[in-house]
């Protein structure tokens, strides 16, 4: 494996990193990971290495993603930019790369919400134990109140702010989802993947939901748990899905 850090704007934030499979591996696709935190700065891209080195020992070229968070972002949209600017820059790479394969994307908890908002670009979506609906999350002071942070002082229209930047409020996404969460998550209630699934799944979206016990928020993301596999397998299964 190696890799190589690719700037897409201006800041320090504003990076992607791709690890590329060994030379002559073959290559299962493309996966571009987004990372959680509540979009505080003291979150990096650093808590998808774990995924990402698993990943590429499995044949998939990995970009992942870093972002400008909280006070680094001057607008909740350029946090969302951001994140959208980078999945291009990981389809171009990958494109030039001339990697077989689809390019899905993998979201933890408001990394989701961010890639989530970027389904046009991709072929389909890992969400793990994600943040889907902006309202229920500020009305529910989840992450200590992290929505506020995330909003920051832009709350003129805040109920149109908070649904425009909810992947439940933009449903339908027309691209396929699997949506992994614990049902112990104590920093993302599950109840909130169960309306997002049966609220997508009425505007037809092809939508895979699976409610796991024993799964904690971190746990998600961790390679090692038992859920993780089956995850490749649902990539690998998209990936099978391509026309010849």
């Amino acid at each position: 494996m190696h890799s190589s850090l690719h700037q897409y704007g201006s800041s320090e934030h504003q990076v992607v990193s791709f690890l590329h499979p060994r030379e002559g591996e073959a290559i299962q696709g493309t996966a571009v990971l987004v990372h959680g935190g509540y979009w505080r700065a003291a979150f990096t891209a650093d808590l998808m290495l774990a995924l990402a080195a698993d990943l590429v020992t499995r044949g998939w070229a990995v970009a992942n993603v870093e972002y400008r968070r909280v006070g680094q972002a001057p607008t909740p949209s350029a946090m969302v930019n951001d994140v959208s600017t980078a999945v291009q820059s990981a389809l171009g790479w990958s494109a030039e790369s001339g990697y077989p394969g689809n390019v899905i994307g993998i979201g933890h908890s408001v990394g989701a919400q961010l890639g989530m908002l970027t389904m046009d670009l991709l072929d389909a979506f890992v969400a793990l134990a994600p943040v889907t609906d902006l309202p229920r999350t500020h009305s529910e002071s989840l992450g200590e109140g992290a929505v506020e942070g995330f909003i920051g002082d832009h709350t003129e229209d805040l109920p149109t702010l908070l649904e425009t930047y909810s992947p439940l409020h933009q449903l339908p996404l027309r691209s396929p989802v699997l949506l992994v969460h614990g049902s112990d998550d104590q920093r993302v209630p599950v109840a909130h993947s169960r309306e997002y699934v049966t609220k997508a799944k009425s505007f037809g979206d092809a939508v895979d939901f699976w409610e796991l016990p024993r799964l904690d928020h971190l746990q998600a993301i961790n390679p090692d748990g038992t859920h993780w596999p089956k995850v490749v397998e649902w990539m690998q299964a998209r990936r099978m899905d391509q026309p010849a």
